[in-house]
């Protein structure tokens, strides 16, 4: 079981394979009959460790940490770099700013200081945090030409979910050129089509309540699309007498105060369904539902704090 989803297609079809990075389960996936599957797949965890290279905030040597360290600098970035900056502009503008990368210190002040391997289970000292709204990334100053980016005192980015997301997507498009293909990464699942026999990828809803498999609370046909959770029932921690989690609501700066616990987003890429999942929890439940409806490409399942589920119609096409 992974974190929001995890992969069930049959298993004498599919060549799999489970590993850990960006701090989460990864599953990788190919429905080939070659004798190059299991060598393809061996591939993949290095393809993260590279990714992860650049976009860690945790790593002082990372792309994104020399970035944060430029002291109101330009600093010329390298074309992965740039790839998930142009994403992370996107998403920011499609979910009215509630999906950002400048909301690096805020999740410092709450205790997101570490990788949260290390972070599971610690009890940190209290801590008020002192910041206020997030500050846009459309405030970023950026050269295409150059392919430079200029941050400006007081801003340091963390790319989160969309660089996870973009790391799905991009390692699902190799895979796919050996054959049908699955990449789940910690929920943020991207698949490239039908599986050989004309049939679907099955990805199950984690019942955030009890996260147990026989707990599950239904299952996703992917056939293409990609799906995506968001959720504050996996990545909490306890500072001072506060419970934290890591969804910042930008207009806060603070942990999103919402009575979603879970929502789940189908979408024609994995970028836009990791990004609609966490604007919608930000949003509320019927603020979040009512968002997913107006966008005629999103399905969507929320799961609220006492229990109740929500989901529009486009849902059952993929059920």
């Amino acid at each position: 079981m992974v974190e929001g989803a995890a992969e069930q297609a049959p298993r004498n079809m599919i060549h799999r394979l489970s590993f850990r990075a960006m701090g989460t389960n990864m599953l990788a996936c190919l429905d080939v009959d070659s004798e190059q599957a299991p060598g393809v797949l061996a591939q993949v965890p290095a393809w993260f460790e590279e990714w992860e290279q650049a976009f860690s905030r945790f790593r002082l040597d990372s792309e994104l940490s020399r970035l944060n360290r430029s002291n109101g600098r330009p600093m010329p970035v390298s074309e992965t770099f740039w790839q998930v900056f142009q994403a992370a502009l996107d998403a920011e503008a499609w979910t009215d700013g509630l999906v950002t990368p400048t909301i690096a210190d805020a999740l410092r002040e709450v205790g997101y200081d570490r990788d949260f391997d290390l972070l599971a289970g610690a009890r940190l000292p209290s801590h008020f945090p002192t910041l206020t709204a997030a500050r846009p990334l459309s405030t970023v100053e950026w050269d295409e030409a150059r392919r430079t980016i200029h941050l400006p005192e007081g801003i340091r980015l963390d790319f989160g979910g969309v660089a996870k997301g973009w790391a799905a997507h991009q390692a699902m498009l190799r895979l796919s050129e050996y054959g049908p293909a699955l990449m789940n990464a910690g929920g943020d699942v991207a698949s490239s089509g039908p599986l050989r026999n004309g049939g679907s990828w099955e990805i199950t809803i984690t019942n955030p309540f009890t996260r147990k498999e026989e707990d599950s609370l239904g299952t996703i046909l992917l056939r293409g699309e990609a799906v995506a959770t968001s959720g504050t029932d996996h990545r909490r921690w306890q500072q001072g007498d506060f419970l934290r989690h890591h969804i910042i609501d930008p207009h806060t700066g603070l942990p999103a105060q919402t009575d979603v616990l879970s929502a789940t987003v189908v979408a024609p890429t994995v970028l836009e369904a990791e990004a609609a999942a966490k604007s919608a929890l930000i949003r509320g439940g019927l603020a979040g539902m009512a968002w997913l409806d107006a966008d005629p490409s999103l399905a969507g399942f929320i799961v609220l704090e006492d229990g109740q589920g929500l989901y529009n119609e486009r849902l059952k096409k993929y059920l």
